[in-house]
């Protein structure tokens, strides 16, 4: 058996990418944002979301933990966690929490590594990327024991295409 789950992070109230990604991928499983969304959580049906430093939505919690399979994820935005160079709160949470994943954004920049057991994904922005990269967000499929990541693309739009 396997499990689809489809990972973004800071749309920054940029409501057509959430939208072509729910398109794109009608057999996902599961939906995660991991914050700022700048949308209040009715607006984004389907995700499971968190809070991130732009998201003013107090109903949405600071972190959230999923068990998926065999798996337990630990879906935070990062500010609170000190995400820009220093992952080792990110670890420490995770482990604290009996996780082996970590979601996360806040740094617009798109990451996939594994520290101490760990495997910290960020998806980058599908709004805008720092490191100018193309607008990206993750598939995470997980089957028994394997975890495969792959980084996927927004194609950016031109100013005359957002109104079509």
């Amino acid at each position: 058996m396997t499990t689809e789950i489809i990972i973004v992070s800071d749309n920054h109230y940029s409501e057509e990418p959430l939208r072509e990604i729910l398109r794109a991928h009608p057999k996902a499983d599961y939906f995660i944002h991991c914050g700022d969304s700048q949308m209040p959580r009715h607006e984004l049906k389907g995700f499971a979301c968190v809070r991130g430093n732009n998201d003013f939505d107090s109903s949405l919690e600071y972190e959230l933990v999923l068990t998926i399979d065999q798996h337990r994820l630990y879906i935070t935005h990062g500010h609170r966690e000190g995400v820009w160079g220093d992952l080792s709160v990110l670890v420490h949470k995770a482990k604290q929490r009996n996780c082996d994943i970590v979601c996360y954004g806040h740094t617009h920049i798109y990451h996939d590594e594994v520290i101490d057991g760990i495997r910290l994904l960020n998806p980058g922005s599908v709004w805008r990327n720092r490191d100018g990269s193309a607008p990206s967000y993750m598939r995470m499929i997980l089957a028994e024991d394997v975890i495969a990541v792959d980084r996927l693309s927004l194609k950016k739009k031109g100013f005359f295409e957002l109104f079509k």
